[in-house]
């Protein structure tokens, strides 16, 4: 940070201008007079003593000598945070009227009892709310995956810096989410390799996203609609309770679309992989195609794997890797 920089960062924390050009003379100086510091910022004595006045208030400086004349900064610790905390406290105030000021307007707008529970989003508003709401989690994140996708099934960079600063993910993807090869390339397999916890269903009833217990987003499924035109928004309220009750239900029957604790280290990558899909329900073309090897590749694989498992079947292999605790 350079010198111009730290009146700027001074005056973010509540400090007036010319507070913190004072303070950071002061602190260029050290201890001195109240005449000397004037004359080194071209003010008056009675202007400088007036900003000492609130320096010293605000337990930036201090004053000693028989008349008081002398002036020595302070350790800027025990000041600069109590302005943090005001300007802390400052910005909850603000929330809390900006928040209020917005259910006014919802009411006046729409003044129906359950419009602070239940918001209807269309049109281009959709992808820059869900990116914001995403953006804002900061504790667990729950979703229901499926086509079609309002970001265009593109990848999440939000959900990676989500992840790598603690905020865990458990999504629930349908076999038609997990098909698409481009989506499971470009989103899925990155995001499940960066701690997101993944499950898969034949398929899902709606498109859901719960953030943090607070605010869900809701919108059709492909089985539903093929456009997608509006989403709801959903606040603390009985239907989001029931909503994320939905969630987890749908979690605990889920097949995990990724290994456990106890995989063998004996399993080589491709066979690691094979068994991740064998619980989707995808076909043996798609598995071919979402690991970028020939069928006959997937054949061979899937034989050592059934001679390890004992089984003849794809069911029997995926109930052996599952009671194994591989998945």
């Amino acid at each position: 940070m350079s010198d111009d920089d730290r009146p700027a960062h001074l005056i973010r924390l509540g400090l007036s201008a010319t507070e913190a050009t004072t303070y950071l003379a002061m602190l260029d100086t050290g201890p001195t007079t109240v005449a000397a510091l004037a004359r080194r910022l071209g003010r008056t004595p009675a202007d400088a003593e007036h900003t000492l006045a609130r320096l010293i208030h605000l337990g930036l400086a201090t004053s000693h000598g028989p008349d008081r004349a002398g002036i020595a900064p302070i350790e800027p610790s025990i000041g600069l945070g109590r302005l943090a905390s005001a300007r802390t406290e400052e910005l909850q105030q603000a929330h809390l009227v900006a928040m209020d000021a917005y259910r006014t307007y919802r009411r006046q707008v729409h003044p129906q009892a359950t419009d602070d529970l239940v918001e209807v989003v269309t049109g281009p508003q959709i992808v820059e709310r869900i990116l914001q709401v995403e953006d804002a989690a900061t504790s667990e994140v729950l979703r229901f995956d499926a086509p079609p996708w309002h970001t265009g099934g593109t990848p999440n960079p939000t959900e990676i810096r989500n992840l790598e600063r603690g905020v865990s993910y458990r999504i629930v993807y349908s076999k038609s989410a997990v098909e698409n090869s481009d989506y499971y390339a470009c989103n899925i397999r990155p995001c499940i390799a960066a701690g997101e916890q993944a499950r898969v269903l034949q398929s899902l009833p709606v498109k859901l996203g719960v953030f943090d217990q607070r605010l869900a987003i809701v919108s059709l499924a492909f089985g539903d609609t093929d456009v997608n035109d509006s989403m709801l928004l959903v606040r603390p309220s009985s239907l989001l309770r029931a909503l994320t009750g939905l969630f987890e239900t749908s979690w605990r029957s889920a097949y995990p679309l990724h290994f456990g604790e106890r995989v063998p280290p004996a399993l080589r990558p491709i066979q690691r992989r094979i068994l991740e899909l064998l619980g989707s329900g995808v076909t043996d073309e798609t598995i071919a195609e979402l690991l970028g090897i020939s069928r006959r590749t997937l054949s061979r694989q899937l034989e050592q794997l059934n001679r390890a498992a004992d089984a003849t079947t794809r069911f029997q292999l995926a109930l052996y890797a599952a009671r194994k605790g591989w998945v």
